[in-house]
């Protein structure tokens, strides 16, 4: 069943009045492209797999509304109906339609989305493909949750967990998004883990990925941050958020981790690096190894 994709650009001066110009005309919905403040959104939310060099370029000074019409409506018609409200609102707008299937809203995206290989002993497979391999298979289905491992800087992390992995650790994963990572390290051999993020819809994602796995029991996930949600101490943590909140939960890092323990922090973009080992080594944290791809580094620090 197709629906119809109408898409307008508008200046990022315009874009308010034009929303409201197309949420009284469409009837299936819209949608509102705006990469205007991408960095500060992303900084927010703290899970750096969100964005991408493809998002990074997006033009900053223009708004896409994308307007979806139900299958049978008529195209020309609210073209013809936007272009009488746009011009008596006095806003300038170019248009663009595209016929898209009501399953590409929610399953699109799972095309690009492949099994792959990480490190010397994972291989990470989308919970809908068979994948033959001797590999320990992570089982994954991110949904709405951030964290799928192709992005470099879950990668990242995800070669130091299967370097340093060993069997019968306890793990803390904060910001753990769909929870990849400290499904992994179950996979890998770690007793237990826990996981904490500020997103309900991640917490809940991470589990069912946990179940997936078949760790469920050895899997605790909580929504929260880590000044309220972590105990005790583990033997390895890891944290793929962004640069400014490693910063912020550095100092209580060092009070988190058992005598041999390893913090993994990723998430770094390359301009940033030196600024967070700077404040890392200022909690009380001594830098091991710096991993680094396309421009994204991942710092794996021990107790001083």
């Amino acid at each position: 069943m197709e629906w119809t994709d109408i898409r307008l650009t508008v200046s990022k001066t315009d874009a308010e009045a034009a929303e409201a110009v197309a949420t009284m005309i469409a009837e299936g919905g819209i949608y509102i492209e705006d990469y205007s403040d991408i960095e500060e959104q992303v900084e927010q939310i703290a899970h750096v797999d969100l964005i991408e060099q493809e998002l990074l370029d997006k033009p900053r000074d223009t708004v896409i509304i994308h307007m979806y019409l139900e299958p049978g409506a008529s195209p020309v018609e609210t073209l013809a109906l936007i272009a009488a409200r746009m011009e008596a609102a006095g806003i300038p707008y170019t248009s663009e339609t595209e016929g898209v299937e009501q399953e590409d809203w929610q399953n699109g995206w799972r095309k690009y989305y492949h099994p792959m290989d990480v490190g010397q002993r994972l291989a990470i497979v989308p919970s809908w493909q068979d994948y033959d391999t001797d590999r320990v298979k992570l089982i994954l289905d991110p949904g709405l949750a951030f964290g799928t491992g192709g992005h470099e800087t879950t990668n990242l992390c995800l070669e130091v967990l299967d370097e340093r992995v060993k069997g019968g650790e306890r793990v803390l994963d904060i910001g753990t998004g769909s929870g990849i990572l400290a499904i992994a390290a179950l996979k890998l051999g770690a007793a237990v883990a826990e996981g904490v993020d500020i997103d309900p819809v991640a917490v809940r994602t991470a589990g069912e990925n946990a179940a997936l796995n078949g760790v469920a029991d050895k899997l605790t996930v909580l929504v929260g941050d880590l000044s309220d949600k972590a105990s005790g101490k583990y033997d390895i943590i890891t944290a793929n958020i962004v640069a400014n909140a490693i910063m912020s939960l550095a100092p209580a890092v060092p009070g988190l981790m058992a005598d041999d323990a390893v913090f993994i922090a990723s998430g770094i973009i390359d301009s940033r690096k030196d600024e967070v080992i700077a404040a890392l080594e200022a909690a009380g944290l001594a830098v091991l190894e710096v991993k680094e791809k396309r421009g994204w580094e991942c710092i794996v620090c021990k107790k001083a």
